[in-house]
């Protein structure tokens, strides 16, 4: 028989009890559930509130930027010299472009195309920029959007989301290429100047790229402002719900006379080279002039090819800064400060003589250096050395100086640095030294006597800027040393007035008057005596003029010493200077003019000085003259440097030529923007390497 199933008792007490438990775990775990979730509200509702709040407002309220306008540049009579005028853009925002990828953008722009003139050169530099920005933020697409075009453009706005027709301000040079080299210009940004903005300046479109436009481009362009639109949930704008004004940009006005300047360009014709104008009572520069020049305006929105191209081969470089990124040897117009040198260094008094005799031998060698005149100038003091270039009065002293005090007193007159304009990347030439010569010219050998010989003309190693050579003899003019600037002046918002902009201390080049007195005697006999070098200049001048003249050589003129350096071609003419200043008893200006190519400085570089000196005394404007032809015109040899040549060899003075008088009209509006001026000669090579580098030369030094 089969065994009977085991009967449970069931022990209603235990599983009640079992009961309890269970669900007392569970009524615990939903209570530790609750209190979790009602302390998740609370972090959500009451710590993090602000948080949450701020996103959410973001989400309905977005920024728009706000460029500021960029700062308004003045001449010092207040002609403006770079302005603003309203103009339209095309701004697009990627992000709101479909679904912003590459295709549906780039169908966007086939599209928009019909309507608005796109060339590749806007569409690969908005494709640049798009890939160096956030997709929500506005990049410009094309600039200077015609009256036509932004009618057409807001007829089909609504098939085109992403894309504003947005108004602006365009920069505008009004004087053209009169300023290139002073002003500057801006242009677009790219990706090196976005990075260097960063984010909070990536709604501005230009920045300064040259002269003052980049000097003071963080105080030009201002600060961005923004309005802070309502949109709704789909992005469409619903209002308007605040607003952070943007700063307008400093307003700067400059030292240089828009009509000085203009006289300086129309007194150098079809030449060649620079002009620094320098009030040598304040520092201030009064025109500075680099010719040939450009037209700014062809590189605010985007400079062409075919612009870029022509500007770039032009042989003549009218990119090029003369006056800050460039250099010549000075020549005879560093023999006044080499004077002053040798009288305050004690090796020589005003009253002591040297005799020229036509050649100067370094005791124990064979080999002479020349002076201007054949048969030499006799018995020469400072003043004489001076007015008539006897080079041999600097030979002697220079050999009695040693090279290390001439290098000390140069130094003191601001050679071989930079003179702190302010203008980004001047450079501060060369003042000759052993030092120099070791570390940059070995191969030419050790340092040489002849070496600070042809230092003491100018000549040699020598690499002087049309800025320090203006700031050296605004030195002379007033007996101390100062900064050559262009601002003078800032207006940080128009309900302020104008702040002065500080300057460095200026400092003495000499301690004894009287030895200063003498240099600049010499200097006004170089005008105004017998013998001077620059005598031309003063016939009809109602004013007496302080100056000397120079020639800085491009190739070594042994063995061709008589040669007209008129009948070289171009790129081998001497470079013609002139430093001076004027009024000679009470100066108010004093300048450099440098000509390249010009020969002789006393019949190249004098008379564009006498027409700027009678510009800014007389108030007279030059009128435009051609070009003589070669075989009319003549000069003086007395300012030439001879390196090392027999004394055979030794070319005649050339005749004095008197210089004419300008007839000169009052001034043209101040408003009047300036006449383009016409390159028509034709562009010169590049200039050779200076004789002092050459192996004929560097032999000479020995």
């Amino acid at each position: 028989m089969g065994r009977a199933p085991r009967q449970y008792i069931r022990n209603s007490a235990q599983e009640a009890e079992r009961f309890r438990l269970r669900a007392a775990v569970g009524f615990l775990g939903v209570a530790l559930a609750l209190c979790g979730m009602g302390a998740w509200y609370f972090k959500l509702q009451v710590l993090d509130h602000s948080d949450y709040a701020k996103r959410s407002e973001d989400n309905r309220i977005r920024q728009r930027p706000e460029v500021p306008a960029r700062g308004t540049i003045y001449d010092r009579k207040g002609r403006v010299l770079a302005e603003n005028i309203p103009a339209y853009r095309l701004d697009v925002v990627p992000a709101e472009v479909g679904e912003g990828t590459r295709a549906e953008i780039d169908g966007m722009l086939e599209s928009l195309a019909k309507i608005v003139a796109l060339s590749p050169e806007d569409i690969a530099r908005f494709h640049e920029q798009r890939r160096i920005s956030r997709s929500f933020m506005p990049i410009t697409l094309r600039l200077r959007i015609t009256d036509e075009e932004a009618a057409r453009f807001a007829v089909d706005r609504w098939r085109y989301p992403g894309v504003e027709l947005v108004p602006y301000l365009n920069r505008r040079y009004p004087y053209g290429d009169l300023f290139a080299h002073v002003v500057g210009y801006v242009a677009r940004v790219d990706k090196k100047d976005a990075e260097m903005l960063g984010e909070a300046g990536a709604a501005f479109t230009h920045i300064g790229k040259t002269g003052i436009e980049r000097a003071y481009d963080e105080a030009l362009r201002g600060r961005i402002g923004y309005e802070l639109i309502e949109t709704t949930v789909d992005g469409r704008i619903v209002g308007s719900a605040g607003r952070i004004p943007a700063q307008t940009g400093v307003a700067l006005r400059l030292s240089v006379d828009a009509e000085l300047q203009r006289a300086a360009t129309i007194a150098f014709g079809d030449l060649t080279g620079s002009v620094v104008a320098v009030d040598p009572r304040t520092g201030e520069i009064l025109a500075m002039v680099s010719l040939p020049s450009y037209d700014p305006n062809l590189f605010v929105n985007g400079i062409s090819h075919t612009d870029f191209r022509r500007l770039m081969d032009d042989p003549a470089r009218p990119l090029f800064n003369r006056n800050v990124l460039g250099g010549v040897a000075p020549g005879s117009t560093i023999k006044p400060l080499v004077a002053l040198a040798g009288l305050d260094s004690g090796k020589r008094t005003p009253e002591d003589k040297t005799l020229s005799t036509g050649e100067f031998r370094i005791p124990g060698q064979a080999r002479g250096y020349r002076d201007s005149h054949t048969g030499g100038h006799g018995w020469t003091d400072v003043r004489k050395s001076i007015a008539d270039s006897v080079n041999t009065y600097y030979y002697r002293l220079a050999l009695d100086m040693g090279i290390k005090t001439f290098d000390d007193y140069l130094s003191k007159y601001g050679f071989g640095a930079p003179t702190g304009v302010d203008l980004i990347g001047e450079t501060g030439g060369i003042l000759p030294s052993p030092e120099w010569k070791a570390k940059n010219a070995s191969k030419q050998g050790p340092w040489y006597p002849g070496d600070t010989v042809i230092s003491s003309i100018g000549q040699g190693f020598w690499k002087a800027t049309p800025l320090q050579l203006a700031q050296s003899v605004a030195a002379l003019a007033d007996g101390r040393l100062r900064r050559p600037h262009l601002a003078v002046a800032r207006l940080d918002a128009f309900d302020r007035p104008w702040t002065a902009i500080a300057q460095p201390s200026s400092r003495p080049i000499t301690d004894n008057p009287g030895h200063l007195r003498a240099v600049q005697e010499g200097m006004e006999m170089t005008i105004h005596g017998p013998g001077g070098t620059a005598r031309p200049m003063s016939i009809g001048a109602p004013y007496r003029m302080a100056g000397k003249t120079g020639t800085a050589q491009v190739i070594s003129r042994r063995g061709s010493a008589s040669l007209d350096p008129k009948k070289l071609p171009m790129h081998l003419r001497h470079r013609g200077l002139f430093v001076g200043f004027a009024p000679a008893e009470d100066p108010t200006i004093a300048l450099v003019v440098v000509v390249e190519g010009g020969g002789y400085g006393g019949s190249s570089a004098a008379p564009v000085a006498r027409k700027v000196f009678d510009a800014w005394l007389l108030g007279k404007m030059p009128e435009p003259v051609e070009k003589p032809p070669v075989a009319e015109q003549s000069a003086t040899a007395s300012d030439t440097t001879d390196v090392a040549s027999p004394a055979s060899s030794a070319s005649p003075a050339e005749p004095v030529a008197p210089m004419p008088v300008p007839v000169m009209p009052g001034f043209a509006p101040a408003t009047a923007p300036a006449t383009p001026r016409e390159d028509a000669r034709a562009p010169s090579a590049p200039a050779a390497a200076p004789s002092a580098s050459s192996p004929a030369a560097a032999q000479a030094r020995r």
